[in-house]
């Protein structure tokens, strides 16, 4: 019992990756090709359309962990709109549904991330198995 302690303690001193640091679940967002990549253990297992911010917002660039997830839930900024399958990852920033799909693949929003229904229900159930706290979102130019 001693020796296999003292080698996840080597391990874990040298960098090598855990079980548990293998799970993540990471969306990777990029605003120039307006795509979601959804990688977990690693391993691609979906790319999107998205709609990030158009002219005139911004969708914040850099790297978080989600901070809440509502099934749904409305937008009290912008007229009540509807935001299914929210995951929120920067103050009143999300990844959620839209019913506005023809827009997917071009900047579209007021600085979410925007996905179709179907997709955004996918990456909610993915984030609610792997847990916020092992997930990352990353959005880049």
């Amino acid at each position: 019992m001693y020796k296999a302690m003292l080698f996840a303690i080597t391990l874990m001193l040298s960098g090598a990756a855990s079980p548990a640091l293998a799970d993540n679940l990471v969306a990777r967002v990029s605003v120039s090709s307006q795509t979601m990549t959804v990688s977990k253990q690693g391993r691609v297992i979906h790319t999107w359309k998205v709609s990030t911010a158009r002219r005139g917002y911004s969708t914040p660039r850099g790297s978080w962990r989600p901070t809440r997830m509502h099934r749904m839930w409305y937008s009290r900024k912008y007229e009540m709109s509807p935001m299914p399958y929210s995951v929120f990852f920067r103050g009143g920033y999300a990844i959620h549904g839209t019913g506005y799909v023809k827009q997917l693949g071009r900047p579209a929003s007021h600085g979410c991330v925007r996905l179709a229904t179907s997709n955004a229900a996918q990456f909610y159930s993915l984030v609610r198995e792997m847990g916020p706290g092992n997930t990352r979102i990353i959005v880049t130019n």
